[in-house]
């Protein structure tokens, strides 16, 4: 009797997770800043709004402790957004009056 021995088929392997990082979020605001609160808010909501807390990883900045980071990435108001991807700014947004002007400027990351 010559019987082949069964070999199993291998598992589909599963999808390989992303190995790129996330985009960084950077929230530059002033400490007693009102506008700089207001705007803390909307981002909130935007992120909320399409469940994409996930999707960046959110730095909050405060300009008057860290005057460096202002002038190196060139902040001359706050509130001031940025998306930096691939160690690049990709998405600036300086001083947002509304929801929807962030949500434009950070539309191709969301889902």
């Amino acid at each position: 009797m010559n019987a082949k021995p069964h070999t199993a088929a291998a598992p589909a392997a599963a999808p390989a997770p992303s190995t790129a990082p996330k985009p960084q979020l950077v929230f530059f605001f002033g400490e007693k800043s009102g506008p700089s609160r207001k705007v803390e808010a909307f981002l909130s909501q935007v992120l909320q709004r399409r469940h994409n807390h996930d999707t960046f990883k959110l730095v909050r900045v405060s300009a008057e402790k860290h005057p460096d980071l202002v002038s190196h990435f060139r902040v001359c108001e706050v509130p001031t957004i940025f998306v930096v991807a691939e160690r690049r700014v990709r998405a600036k947004v300086v001083a947002p009056k509304g929801r929807r002007e962030i949500e434009s400027a950070l539309a191709p990351w969301l889902r």
